[in-house]
């Protein structure tokens, strides 16, 4: 292991995120926070130094396997640690515990909170709390490679420990090029998703701010009845179709853009997503009518939607209290917090793709039960998987349950019950937001003892980095000389 060489390409990480503090520096000062400003100045000033440092013991050379993973792992929460010194500044948040919470939560895109009152919070930190995110939805190792083509190969190492998925599809031969792309497509959604927020009557805050939030499927919003406070069919409306934009594989946009003629629907996971989307909104929708929770059948199917959306791209916004919600309903959005989205998208939780291929691959057990001797691959979209994939997707799968077990296991020591803890546990690892009972969506995760909160950030970096990269550093070989 080369920690110097690991340390040099940290602290030019740790850089970035320095240089991202000035958007909400800039935001303080543009609403007279001068209090917040100077605080992100400060913090900016600290995470500077603190790279530097990081450079200076480190060297430039190439980062290898267990280099990269560190420089992957490191990374995450080291932005997390970084991020989370301007709420304790500020004074928004005074325990350092609640503050890497927060800061870890935006960073990987979670969406879960331990603030009481959202709004009372200044409009700086709020900025920096959606900003987070947004940082965070395509990846900052993502971000890292597309501004440094310096590099090199173990680049194609960071990109595919990051990007979610069972594999990582390049979409030009260099990975630096790649990574370009899909923050070009990233920025140029975020600009029409803040344009037509705006036209529906959003200022331009509420659209840049649910904007980072809704394209990175983050869910952090700076009301505090989330999107339901500007109670607009159309403003929910634009965010269901980014919500649904956001859960679907990037890669396929640049495909449409290439290639005149190509439509998404030719892509099997596509084809999987929209399935999912429509059914489980039908059957939400169906059940609220059956218990008589909506008086009209438009309001129930929007709002079906909307959650359905929210918690399957795990997003985590909320249009309605679905914690009230009958039974199958409530059953129904805890399913898809552990299906997730596609594969390439900025979703969270365990995607499509690996459900697809897990499927498949228990289906090809079965069949080999009666022919012991044939040789089966499992196909999908007409392309051959090849095992190392499958045998990755298995073990995903087990490592996935596994920690999800026992995040709940440990959380019910504190006390909560059964249902909390098991949802507290899957909207962390999944990267969701809000949970059920005493984590629903009208609630908050301030009630953890700092021991669970400490957890739930562990749950979290597993969720963001797919689970293998964490669990790497737990291992013995890892730290091997």
């Amino acid at each position: 292991m080369n920690f110097r060489s690991a340390a040099f390409f940290l602290g030019r990480l740790v850089m970035l995120v320095a240089l991202a503090e000035l958007a909400p520096l800039a935001c303080s000062l543009l609403y007279k926070e001068w209090a917040a400003a100077q605080a992100f100045g400060v913090s900016a000033i600290l995470a500077a130094v603190l790279g530097a440092a990081l450079i200076l013991y480190g060297e430039r050379s190439e980062a290898y396997r267990r280099e990269g993973i560190l420089i992957v792992a490191g990374g995450w929460i080291l932005a997390s640690i970084v991020g989370a010194i301007p709420y304790l500044m500020t004074a928004t948040i005074a325990s350092p515990v609640d503050a890497l919470f927060e800061s870890a939560s935006g960073f990987t895109t979670t969406g879960a909170s331990i603030l009481t009152d959202i709004e009372s919070a200044g409009r700086g930190i709020l900025f920096w709390r959606c900003f987070t995110q947004w940082l965070g939805g395509m990846g900052i190792i993502v971000l890292f490679v597309a501004l440094l083509p310096e590099l090199g190969p173990g680049a194609r190492f960071l990109y595919k420990m990051e990007v979610p998925g069972p594999s990582a599809e390049a979409l030009q031969p260099r990975i630096h090029t790649t990574a370009k792309i899909l923050w070009k497509i990233y920025l140029a959604l975020t600009a029409i998703q803040t344009l037509l927020l705006s036209l529906a009557g959003m200022d331009l805050y509420d659209s840049l701010t649910h904007t980072f939030s809704t394209l990175s499927t983050g869910g952090f919003s700076p009301r505090n009845a989330s999107v339901a406070a500007f109670n607009s069919p159309l403003i929910e409306i634009i965010i269901i179709a980014f919500m649904f934009v956001a859960g679907a594989n990037f890669s396929l946009y640049y495909r449409v853009w290439q290639n005149r003629g190509w439509n998404l629907l030719r892509d099997a996971e596509f084809r999987v997503y929209v399935g999912i989307a429509l059914a489980a909104s039908a059957i939400v929708s169906w059940d609220l009518m059956r218990h008589r929770a909506y008086d009209s059948v438009t309001e129930a199917s929007r709002d079906g939607l909307f959650q359905v959306l929210s918690l399957s791209t795990t997003t985590g916004y909320a249009s309605a209290d679905f914690d009230t919600w009958p039974v199958l309903s409530r059953i129904m959005l805890v399913t898809l917090m552990f299906i997730g989205g596609c594969a390439g998208s900025t979703a969270g939780s365990m995607k499509i793709m690996r459900m697809v291929i897990g499927l498949k691959s228990a289906l090809r057990e079965v069949r080999l039960i009666f022919s012991p001797n044939t040789v089966l691959s499992v196909f999908v979209g007409g392309k051959r998987v090849p095992e190392t994939v499958v045998r990755s997707v298995a073990g995903f799968f087990i490592l996935y349950i596994s920690i999800w077990a026992f995040g709940a296991l440990a959380l019910s020591i504190g006390g909560p019950d059964l249902i909390t803890t098991a949802t507290a546990s899957a909207a962390t690892i999944g990267n969701i937001g809000p949970g059920l009972k005493a984590v629903g969506p009208t609630a908050n995760f301030a009630f953890f003892s700092a021991p669970d909160k400490l957890l739930m950030v562990l749950l979290m970096w597993f969720g963001r980095l797919e689970v293998y990269a964490i669990a790497a550093l737990f291992t013995r070989a890892f730290w091997r000389p």
